[in-house]
């Protein structure tokens, strides 16, 4: 089996707030076209990871690198410019647009023409929105939401408004995306659904994707690799079968069976 290289490496990255350490010395991997998982109990720590990757929080200390490229402390926008996009545990639309429009922010965010070229709508602008037309409608049929293409956010379910959240993210063209929390609040027919869009993403757009999520069946069904924290402390990794049957996990979530 061929070792498939490391796109992602996150180094001993400490993190503390006052005097609550959010994450101490963690360290794991992210493989090029694969799914990760990090998981944990609530207060673990996953959340901060995903905020120390995408920018938010500057680590204490400890490396992020992305591809040939240190990420650590660098900005939001520089980061999302490499290739790394991401969703959010709370859903973060614009509820007063379309579903067309919100993926189109993120494709707009790839285009190069200038506000002059928009102001007067020159050559180069016009190919631009033809472009990203395309792009947002391919996404748009890719999740299988054509007929809420014109309808305003707000107004979809809850599982539906998920679906155009990881739309807009896959409009930045990553090739990694974080996903905080996809399936959380759904029911089990939605939960299939946006497990399903995960594989086809990682397998047929070749995008390597970093998951949290507490649905414990989805992400031992769907994940190459998962990295289990508590208490902001990596316990253990591995594949779903090595970390599921590991003692620290088990009673990290079931508590000690001694008396």
């Amino acid at each position: 089996m061929v070792e498939l290289s490391s796109l992602l490496k996150f180094e001993d990255v400490s993190l503390s707030f006052g005097g609550i350490t959010a994450l101490k010395n963690v360290s794991f991997d992210v493989k090029e076209k694969s799914i990760t998982s990090i998981i944990g109990p609530n207060g673990a720590g996953k959340t901060s990871v995903f905020n120390c990757i995408s920018g938010i929080y500057s680590p204490d200390s400890g490396n992020i690198f992305f591809e040939d490229a240190n990420i650590t402390n660098m900005r939001p926008n520089k980061i999302a410019e490499l290739g790394i996009a991401r969703t959010f545990q709370n859903i973060e639309l614009f509820e007063n647009l379309s579903v067309l429009e919100n993926i189109l922010t993120g494709v707009h965010r790839r285009l190069d023409y200038g506000i002059l070229s928009g102001l007067f709508y020159s050559s180069k602008a016009k190919k631009g929105e033809l472009y990203a037309r395309k792009e947002a409608e391919d996404i748009i049929d890719f999740l299988e939401i054509e007929e809420y293409r014109y309808s305003y956010v707000m107004s979809l379910p809850y599982g539906i408004q998920k679906r155009v959240e990881l739309g807009r993210a896959l409009a930045l063209a990553p090739k990694l995306i974080l996903l905080d929390e996809p399936a959380a609040g759904m029911n089990n027919e939605e939960t299939e659904d946006i497990a399903r869009f995960i594989i086809d993403i990682n397998e047929e757009l070749k995008i390597s994707v970093l998951l949290v999520d507490h649905d414990m069946n989805m992400v031992t069904d769907i994940a190459h690799e998962i990295t289990v924290l508590n208490f902001g402390e990596k316990i253990a990794d591995g594949t779903p079968n090595e970390v599921i049957e590991n003692s620290s996990v088990i009673e990290a979530y079931v508590g000690s069976s001694k008396k």
